[in-house]
């Protein structure tokens, strides 16, 4: 019986998590992702305070999303031409 009763609480936490992913009124997966990237990069997350953190944290992070951006290029075209 307790078995029952936990599987039917987590059912019900698995479809209002699924129902507050896909309302259409709150925000979608990629937005949320996209705010997560642009977040990161723009270092929010960093000590505000210390203005040298700041901007090394945005500088590194910045040049690591570029960097990374062109070996992905790189490897499309690498992969294209073999």
């Amino acid at each position: 019986m307790a078995g029952r009763q936990d599987s039917d609480d987590e059912s019900r936490r698995i479809i209002e998590r699924v129902a507050r992913e896909t309302d259409p009124g709150g925000t979608s997966f990629i937005a949320r992702t996209a705010k997560g990237a642009r977040d990161h990069v723009a270092a929010v997350d960093a000590d505000q305070s210390d203005p040298i953190e700041y901007w090394g944290t945005r500088i590194g992070r910045a040049l690591g999303l570029i960097i990374a951006i062109g070996l992905l290029i790189w490897l499309v075209l690498f992969i294209i031409q073999s």
